[in-house]
């Protein structure tokens, strides 16, 4: 898919002079970056669920778990 985004031109420098020297097209180097920003924010998602479910059983309950497992 095809897209325009707005950078600021330093980003976009800094970001020509790696992709050049990886030797990767402009393309791959954007594509890439956004995969690897977009699964580093999903752990997040996965974070606050499991915040959210430990809040709904309680502190009590965490306490019990986290002084049973093996760290």
């Amino acid at each position: 898919m095809k897209t325009a985004v707005s950078i600021p031109d330093d980003v976009f420098q800094n970001a020509e002079r790696l992709a050049r020297r990886m030797k990767k097209s402009r393309s791959e180097m954007y594509s890439q970056a956004l995969s690897e920003y977009v699964h580093r924010h999903s752990v997040d998602e996965v974070t606050e669920a499991m915040n959210a479910a430990l809040q709904e059983i309680g502190e009590a309950a965490v306490r019990k778990v986290t002084e049973r497992a093996d760290w």
